[in-house]
């Protein structure tokens, strides 16, 4: 299989702030796309929530539109809606639109961006103080089994620390602090914006110039400090009033340069990319045990974690693990099959031709290449995932799913003997 490149053109403006461009003249849309540092990775312990109130707060309004109600207006009769995300890592904000309404979104893109007015602080922690309460029980303790595995898996370090931050945190927020976060964060040397679809490189490099060139340069933003981690299992079980128990199951992991990510992406792909994989045929379809399971793997820049979650009944959730680690431990002993390894690198190359149909999806994959400097093409990621023998992937997948390094999360309404079952098959 042969995936066909996307061409990308990469500017670095006199601030700093990479641009990237990819024409598709075959797309009837254009997408702009920021990507930043952000997020508990690059926060103090005081500092956390920081980052994700300021995704909140780039939606309040700027000079030319003074409320979200009017900044929002002002972009959706335009065509598209703004969206933005943060993330352990790193943050986004991005838009889709008309060709035809490029100039005037990316003029008020860039306020948005670099100048938001912080309108309405008040509201806004209302929100995402009720945003914070859907991962907390009534009496406040943390029941998502993302930010719990996290924790359980890094501790007091910031990778272990929920993006949102506390409410009590939230609540104490001053404009003060948050504009002083954002001069931190929402700069030149921090920055990758990516503008991917029918559009003309000259003028996005143009345009750019112009509604960028009032960012500060500022600086990239370092880790506060690289995790310590060692070997041992860990396990917790969250007592939650609820009709089933979610199992987070996860192991340290390769980061975004290691020579073990591209084996350890396959391994992903091939316990959990469509219904016929190992993951969801034996456990769901053979076994019954559960209604859905899935993987997940995040490389940060110098560590990463994998990860696996499922829901089912509290009196079976000990058989899902089970099951759960002999998947994997037998992946570790053995590998793959030829045919699996096959079936996965034949969807993969067929998703990555997909980009040229889809310019969000193309201009995250650029945008994110270039924000970690790892700055793959499709091609060049395709020819190093093809290549990938089953040794290989073997030899990630032993070195990765070892019970030295398992941890496991909990959360529901299991009783004694089922919480009693599920510490012993953890921690051995």
């Amino acid at each position: 299989m042969t995936t066909p490149e996307l061409s990308c053109e990469q500017t670095t403006l006199d601030n700093g702030l990479q641009l990237l461009v990819v024409p598709m003249p075959q797309i009837h849309s254009v997408v702009i796309e920021a990507q930043l540092r952000a997020g508990p990775r690059y926060e103090t312990a005081d500092e956390c929530g920081l980052s994700h109130f300021l995704e909140h707060m780039l939606y309040r309004g700027t000079a030319r539109h003074p409320s979200a109600h009017q900044q929002a207006l002002a972009f959706e009769s335009r065509g598209g809606t703004l969206g933005a995300a943060t993330y352990v890592d790193h943050g986004t904000l991005g838009i889709a639109i008309p060709p035809e309404c490029f100039e005037p979104v990316l003029e008020l893109f860039g306020e948005v961006f670099g100048a938001p007015i912080f309108d309405s602080l008040e509201i806004e922690k209302k929100i995402v103080r009720e945003e914070i309460l859907e991962g907390l029980d009534d009496a406040g303790n943390e029941i998502d089994p993302d930010t719990l595995i996290r924790r359980l898996a890094y501790g007091d370090n910031s990778l272990g620390r929920p993006i949102t931050g506390s409410i009590a945190r939230v609540e104490a927020m001053t404009r003060e602090e948050l504009e002083a976060h954002h001069r931190k964060l929402y700069v030149g040397e921090n920055t990758v914006v990516t503008v991917a679809g029918r559009v003309d490189p000259d003028q996005v490099l143009r345009l750019a110039r112009e509604h960028f060139r009032s960012l500060p340069r500022g600086a990239t933003l370092k880790p506060e400090q690289a995790p310590q981690i060692a070997d041992g299992a860990r396990f917790q079980y969250v007592r939650h009033a609820s009709s089933q128990t979610q199992l987070q199951v996860a192991f340290h992991a390769p980061g975004e340069h290691s020579a073990l990510e591209p084996a350890t992406d396959m391994l992903l792909r091939i316990l959990d990319d469509g219904m016929s994989t190992r993951l969801y045929h034996q456990i769901c379809d053979e076994r019954g045990l559960c209604y859905d399971v899935s993987a997940a793997y995040e490389a940060y820049s110098d560590c990463g974690l994998f990860d696996i979650s499922a829901e089912s009944d509290h009196e079976r959730a000990p058989e899902v693990l089970s099951e759960v680690l002999r998947l994997l431990f037998d992946l570790a002993e053995h590998g793959p099959t030829d045919a699996e390894l096959d079936k996965a690198k034949t969807r993969y190359g067929f998703q990555l031709a997909e980009l040229v149909d889809h310019p969000e999806e193309a201009a995250e994959f650029f945008g994110f290449g270039c924000l970690t400097g790892v700055a793959r093409t499709p091609g060049a990621r395709w020819e190093r995932l093809s290549s990938l023998t089953r040794a290989e992937v073997r030899d990630a997948a032993s070195q990765l799913f070892r019970p030295a390094t398992l941890h496991v999360v909990g959360v529901g309404g299991a009783k004694k003997r089922q919480q009693d079952a599920l510490r012993s098959l953890a921690l051995g």
